[in-house]
């Protein structure tokens, strides 16, 4: 039998790469999906044999008892936390990260002292931050939260925002400064815009980070700051499972970070394959 010839060679390559990746789209989508069928199903739908694959009528009670009951706070209260608490690491971060380029502050290896600080797990420093939260009476508070959040993510966006400004020419800065900038001036004027990709990669992934956040938020919140990934493990109970709560309330918290990533997704690229490599 003859070899095939180079072009059909060529075309059955391709058509097995377009069948692997429609494959590997399904592998990865169906959770998704399965996911969001489930908020709309009825009891009876969710525990069929064999599976229901899709809701023979779209059931909203799911979404509407967790307004209802203000199980749908924790949501607004995750997305208070994670704003917030980006928001602060980002302003302070760069500066933080503007020092250590353009200053050479702590010398070259304050930057990685600073990196390992963030590679520490939370349930080594739980139980004392612990401790000291109801000292102070931060327990269960949104300052309490969101100054640790600040505080564990910092570290993160230095390294981050420390890698963009270094590729920031240094020339740009001088010409501000001869022209009657001051350094405040040239941060703002100057670096912030030209690491604008910088800022919004890094602001996403931050923004990521505080929103997942579990640990601390169960530790240190009890009703009145409890964010969603605490609530979802109320509906866990010895018994039974409220399985269309856990979908409905998992919808609900993937919805802000969808939009987020959806919006900034042209820099997320850049900022994986840029920012942490250049530190």
């Amino acid at each position: 039998m003859s070899p095939l010839p180079f072009h059909r060679r060529k075309t059955v390559r391709l058509t097995l790469r377009y069948i692997l990746a429609c494959l590997l789209v399904i592998i990865f989508v169906f959770p998704v999906y399965w996911l969001f069928s489930i908020s709309f199903k009825t009891p009876d739908e969710i525990f069929a044999f064999p599976p229901v694959w899709y809701p023979k009528s779209i059931q909203f009670s799911n979404y509407m008892v967790l307004f209802k009951d203000g199980d749908a706070k924790t949501v607004l209260n995750s997305l208070i936390l994670a704003t917030a608490s980006t928001f602060i690491a980002m302003i302070l971060g760069t500066i933080a990260a503007y020092s250590l380029v353009r200053f050479k502050t702590g010398g070259e290896n304050l930057a990685v002292w600073i990196i390992s600080q963030r590679m520490m797990p939370p349930v080594a420093i739980v139980f004392p931050v612990f401790l000291l939260y109801v000292f102070f009476g931060w327990v269960d508070t949104f300052f309490g939260l969101i100054l640790l959040y600040t505080a564990f993510n910092l570290p993160y966006v230095i390294w981050m925002m420390r890698g963009y400004i270094e590729d920031i020419p240094l020339e740009l800065e001088e010409s501000a400064l001869v022209d009657g900038c001051s350094r405040w001036a040239v941060l703002w004027k100057v670096v912030m815009p030209m690491a604008r990709s910088g800022l919004f990669a890094t602001a996403v992934f931050t923004f990521v980070f505080a929103w997942n956040e579990f640990l601390f938020a169960l530790v240190l919140t009890r009703t009145e700051v409890a964010t969603y990934t605490v609530q979802v493990t109320h509906y866990f109970g010895g018994q039974s499972n409220f399985w269309a709560k856990i979908a409905a309330m998992s919808v609900l918290g993937t919805i802000p970070v969808f939009f987020a990533v959806a919006t900034m997704q042209r820099y997320l690229v850049r900022g994986i394959s840029m920012g942490a490599v250049k530190g």
